[in-house]
């Protein structure tokens, strides 16, 4: 079987299938022979596989000499965190989250950090897929002394709980009913312990992972859960994360959803009106609803577009200096507070603007943007998606200039699945439901 490849988060597959014992031993090799780190970060999420496969790593980052600190089950910005801070020179740190995410149980995947807390690049990622290829380097002559160390270093994960807590310069949450699902996952400990030590009062659903159940019926991925209990409870808000915690997802007192546009918009005008918003500019992906850029618009901040996926928003943050950026799924990346995406601390910082604004989540994400109704379907297709696309710009064009300025729509190939993904936006649901079904029948008569 092919090694899994990386894709828009890392590596991806059927745990002991895909992404093996034999893989994860290899790809640590490959990893130490192109980053050439001194310690490696390991953190892993709830999953049955998790310990199988951190093992493995573990094992083929010391055949290659490096130390290994193991964090044990902890959010993936915890190790990115951690990747950051590399501690004395000369030594170089890079970490590897053990999680698929939200996918279910039986997958898992390996997320990497190069020293400094950062997303590989598409050169690094390159070059270790050769060296996986290759078996490269499938032996070492270290011995004795230049063999790795394998440790356990819990205190990095409690010093990033301090860093998330201090994160909002002493305030406190107090008053604040919470009720925080962990959906089994990485924050089932660090997320309630993060926001009792803030003051807030909390209700706690999926917390009780047992290696099987991770985002199952729980999470930012399925809210059903939450919205019942945050209504039972009269709690002010809920925040949801998914399995590696590194996205979020709220609900406000009446049980509706509140996606990562809405949180990014409120988070702008916030930092807007403190004078936090570096250039007056927030990063986005193609797939952000047109409501965020008449919402921004509407308060004279910039909306930057970028192709879906966090690492792109990192690197137009980066490129441009700018300090706030997201995606719909619940990625936020407050970039002078993290190098990543960060579900609990994203969950700080707006709980943080509730307590200081005295006003409810519904009533902030309102304000910032109206969400304009958004219809996406995928379509399989037997041949290169991005020609399939490239083959529909006049019927795309057409359908975009008949929505003007109150609507768009966006048709573009799966970077990780053999689909063409067409999405319409319009000011009701009706006429961005014609519009995707006018493009898919599009999609449809050219694959045949």
């Amino acid at each position: 079987m092919e090694a899994p490849r990386f894709g828009t988060d890392g590596v991806r597959g059927v745990a002991n299938v895909e992404v093996t014992a034999e893989f994860a031993l290899l790809f640590a090799r490959a990893v130490a022979a192109v980053l050439a780190p001194d310690v490696a970060l390991i953190g892993r999420d709830t999953r049955r596989s998790g310990p199988m496969l951190e093992a493995a790593l573990a094992a083929g980052f010391a055949a290659e000499g490096v130390d290994v600190r193991r964090l044990g089950v902890c959010p993936t910005p915890t190790v990115a965190w951690g990747a950051a801070r590399s501690g004395p020179e000369p030594s170089r740190v890079v970490g590897v989250v053990v999680s698929a995410s939200h996918n279910p149980f039986e997958d898992n995947g390996l997320k990497v950090f190069a020293s400094g807390g950062r997303k590989l690049t598409d050169a690094e990622q390159t070059a270790i897929e050769a060296a996986v290829a290759a078996g490269v380097p499938a032996t070492s002559t270290r011995s004795g002394r230049h063999v790795g160390t394998i440790t356990s270093d819990p205190e990095l994960v409690e010093a990033w709980i301090d860093s998330v807590t201090g994160s909002i310069d002493g305030r406190r949450l107090d008053g604040l009913t919470v009720v925080v699902d962990a959906g089994h996952g990485a924050a089932y400990r660090v997320a309630p312990e993060i926001l009792r030590r803030l003051g807030a009062e909390i209700v706690v659903l999926g917390a009780e992972p047992d290696g099987c159940n991770i985002n199952e019926g729980r999470g930012s991925t399925d809210t059903a859960a939450l919205r019942d209990v945050v209504v039972a409870t009269g709690a002010h808000a809920g925040v949801a994360f998914d399995g590696d915690a590194d996205r979020l997802v709220a609900v406000d007192a009446d049980g509706r959803e509140i996606d990562g546009d809405q949180l990014l918009a409120m988070c702008a005008i916030d930092r807007s009106e403190r004078g936090l918003l570096r250039g007056e500019t927030v990063v986005a992906t193609v797939m952000a609803n047109l409501g965020l850029r008449i919402g921004m618009a509407a308060r004279g901040i910039t909306v930057r577009e970028t192709p879906v996926g966090d690492r792109h928003v990192l690197e137009a943050l980066e490129a441009g200096g700018w300090t706030l950026g997201g995606e719909q799924s619940g990625h936020l990346v407050f970039r002078d507070l993290a190098t990543t995406g960060d579900g609990v601390l994203s969950a700080v910082q707006v709980l943080d603007l509730l307590a200081r604004s005295g006003r409810t989540i519904a009533e902030l994400a309102d304000t910032a943007m109206h969400r304009l109704p958004q219809v996406l379907r995928n379509v399989t297709v037997q041949r290169d998606a991005a020609e399939v696309v490239a083959a529909l710009r006049a019927e795309i064009d057409v359908v975009a200039a008949r929505l003007g300025t109150q609507g768009r729509v966006l048709v573009r190939p799966s970077g990780t699945e053999p689909v063409v993904r067409v999405m319409a936006e319009a000011a009701d649901l009706d006429t961005a439901t014609a519009a995707v079904a006018e493009l898919v029948a599009a999609v449809e008569r050219v694959v045949g």
